[in-house]
């Protein structure tokens, strides 16, 4: 699993790669620390390359999501391919997360 951030004037793009699992979902929390930082940026997971997510990936983005709400930055997942739109939709995070 690998993450890289990329950042612009308005936004903060992390482009998200590999499967996140049980294993890499610690490190990927780390990884995305620092999007938190950027207060009231869109903070942008780009999921194009994401092949799996597990629950303890779904308890990252939930997380990554409350923590940047809380601080006036908007959160949104783009590029979800179809196993990863319907984890989301199973879990009930459909509704919750906005998609592009």
């Amino acid at each position: 699993m690998t993450t890289t951030i990329k950042e612009t004037d308005e936004r903060i793009i992390a482009v998200l790669s590999g499967e996140m699992d049980t294993a890499a979902a610690a490190q990927v929390e780390k990884d995305l620390q620092p999007l938190l930082d950027s207060k009231g940026k869109e903070i942008v997971l780009d999921c194009k390359d994401l092949e799996y997510i597990s629950s303890s990936g779904l308890r990252v983005l939930l997380s990554i999501l409350k923590q940047a709400q809380a601080v006036g930055s908007r959160v949104v997942l783009k590029n979800v391919n179809d196993v990863i739109h319907d984890v989301l939709d199973v879990s009930g995070f459909i509704s919750i997360f906005d998609l592009e």
